[in-house]
């Protein structure tokens, strides 16, 4: 499943992410996505974007449930965690898990 991104800016980001820099780095579409003080950075021609889906995409047929010791790595995201699993962001919404 692949979900388009928004182009939002992150203004005065001036912490070069990548290899070593400290954050946790993991797979999104066709680039690396950095967690970051509760936000997903991407680097984008050189500067940094806030990497997130555009629109509400449920992650169908995922019967697992994410939380405290599920073995998935939880990130901080906004007001919620998403977990990363299967080279997806996961997150609670509603009864279902959306991608994120």
């Amino acid at each position: 499943m692949t979900t388009a991104t928004e182009h939002r800016t992150h203004e005065g980001h001036d912490h070069a992410h990548g290899e070593g820099c400290g954050h946790v780095a993991f797979p999104h579409g066709d680039h690396v996505d950095y967690a970051h003080d509760g936000h997903i950075h991407r680097a984008h021609d050189g500067h940094v974007d806030e990497c997130g889906p555009s629109g509400h995409a449920v992650h169908e047929g995922h019967d697992h449930v994410h939380g405290e010791g599920c073995g998935h790595v939880a990130v901080p995201h906004g007001d919620h965690v998403d977990y990363l699993h299967d080279g997806h962001r996961h997150a609670a919404h509603e009864g279902h898990w959306d991608d994120h």
